[in-house]
């Protein structure tokens, strides 16, 4: 395998650990000392080449100190890359807009100069928008568990995304531990400190340091725990948080094995909904004629064994096509497209099967970039290369996310999840089941609690019927558990919704800028439908 990518492609319940810094005045007394401001100067070029040229010329950087260890402040430090892209209402500025992209380990730096992509005019207008890469990530004091590309390659390169055979079953293990040991050897201290309640820590000083009184804030997907988990530990700092695409935050903190198997269910939900949608659209959709249901579980158990080859040369392996179609669930503008190429595998088992129209052949587009924020580590390099990626993923999710530290576990419950789930289970369960089981951070300090302290405004939490990375219930637990929220729902496709449904859109401008929280339980629907 040349790609790290796991997290698309447990059944045990886990004891929990009380956060170190609970309960103490560090936070108080950063405060009463004063934060040191944010430096903001010309961002680098490799930067500035990765944000559309209309904002070049507006945004600035900084690389923040804060400190690596929160419970002790004065210890030492780390940086926070930051980029800022100032309201254009200077005069009437509300304040500044923190943004995190989610992940975890994804860069969120460049995220304030595509602020257009996600809210409205007057959002633009009355926040400086600022993108940060969360400690361990990108450009943020990066958590690297490899000195060399090459030794990346040679242990990721013996993993399978969603390992069958016994043979692709014990490689994964033996590499995986291989891999474990190896941030134990080079990732240095900061391994010990990749909570998110220490990114919340770092949120808040950034806070601070661009000179607001409480925090406004915007996260999609895991930027939902680090904005809930903000909201506990600061409550009475949270001016307006909304939460797009969430996670069920005490599942989450409290059995990480559980969680990940209702995330694979969570798949499964979005892909049978898409397929249905696809039998109901007729010549719209490539994949309509017949049964897509059928049509799909046919292939996907026929490449659990073999793959197949297109008329193109392409090859369709098992690990190629669930990593594919879960991949394209997360954009509904991807729908076409993935219809299209389930088709052409279909048409390969069948081959009286209709062509394709030259419109359907251009639909047979490459799959979506991996979203996820791991390390795209590409094999086929000689000598001695810098390891220039990161695995902030799992220094987050391992730290976080309490597993039972067993990785023989890993077949039983893999074989079990697949039975539930038969498309996402096992690619689920080789992501942070068997990595977490060896993480070289036995017992971190963490947040996993309290989740109902009861903010100055209510919160306002964003869900999509159809979410497959999030599932839908995750956002109506999130509601529950949080101490003041208010539900939007969105009958849509897809992970995670602002910038792609006005109604949402509109009540979110209404929060952010006049804190006129929108009322609890409407539901609206996407700007477009996917076919």
């Amino acid at each position: 395998m040349q790609l790290r990518t796991r997290a698309l492609a447990l059944a045990l319940a886990v004891g929990t650990t009380v956060s170190g810094l609970a309960g103490t005045g560090t936070a108080a007394a950063q405060e009463a000392q004063g934060a040191t401001p944010i430096q903001w100067t010309t961002c680098a070029e490799d930067v500035l080449a990765e944000i559309p040229a209309a904002q070049r010329d507006k945004v600035t950087c900084a690389n923040h100190p804060v400190p690596l260890d929160h419970r002790k402040p004065a210890g030492a430090k780390i940086t926070i890359a930051l980029m800022k892209r100032p309201a254009d209402d200077q005069a009437n500025k509300v304040g500044s807009l923190f943004i995190n992209p989610g992940g975890p380990g994804g860069a969120g730096l460049i995220y304030s100069a595509y602020g257009s992509s996600f809210f409205q005019p007057e959002v633009m207008n009355r926040f400086d928008l600022i993108g940060f890469d969360p400690r361990g990530v990108g450009r943020s004091s990066p958590l690297r568990c490899f000195k060399t590309l090459e030794e990346a390659n040679e242990i990721f390169g013996r993993m399978s995304a969603v390992p069958v055979t016994r043979t692709e079953i014990r490689n994964t293990m033996d590499a995986t531990e291989d891999y474990t040991d190896a941030c134990a050897r080079n990732a240095g201290p900061l391994l010990n400190h990749m909570s998110t309640e220490a990114v919340a820590r770092d949120l808040d000083l950034l806070r601070q340091g661009v000179g607001d009184r409480q925090l406004t804030f915007v996260g999609f997907s895991y930027g939902t725990l680090l904005g809930a988990t903000y909201a506990n530990i600061f409550p009475a700092k949270s001016r307006a948080l909304v939460l797009d695409g969430n996670v069920d935050p005490a599942l989450r903190t409290s059995n990480g094995a559980e969680y990940d198997r209702q995330r694979a269910q969570g798949f499964e939900l979005a892909l049978d909904a898409f397929l249905k949608r696809c039998d109901t659209e007729g010549d719209k959709c490539a994949y309509s004629d017949g049964n897509p249901r059928a049509k799909f579980d046919e292939v996907r158990d026929h490449l659990r064994t073999r793959p197949i080859t297109l008329p193109n040369n392409q090859v369709v392996t098992y690990d190629g096509y669930i990593g594919r179609v879960g991949s394209d669930l997360y954009a509904p503008t991807r729908f076409k497209a993935l219809a299209a190429w389930l088709q052409s595998i279909y048409a390969v088992l069948h081959p009286d099967t209709a062509t394709f129209s030259a419109q359907q052949q251009a639909d047979l587009l490459p799959p979506l970039a991996n979203k996820h924020g791991l390390a795209d580590v590409r094999a086929g390099l000689t000598g001695d290369t810098e390891y220039l990626y990161d695995d902030s993923y799992y220094g987050v999710n391992c730290t976080d996310k309490p597993f039972v530290r067993v990785p023989q576990l890993f077949p039983v419950l893999a074989a079990k999840w697949e039975r539930e789930s038969p498309t996402f289970g096992r690619s689920q369960a080789a992501s942070d089941l068997l990595t977490c089981a060896t993480w070289p951070v036995p017992r971190p300090d963490r947040w996993d609690g309290p989740w109902h302290r009861r903010t100055p405004n209510p919160i306002v939490v964003v869900g999509n019927y159809y979410d497959p990375a999030t599932q839908y219930e995750f956002s109506k637990r999130m509601v529950r558990q949080l101490g003041n929220a208010r539900l939007l729902s969105v009958d849509a496709f897809g992970h995670c919704i602002l910038g792609d449904s006005a109604g949402v859109d509109t009540a979110v401008t209404d929060y952010l800028v006049d804190l006129k929280a929108p009322a609890d339980g409407q539901v609206f629907q996407p700007n477009a439908q996917p076919f």
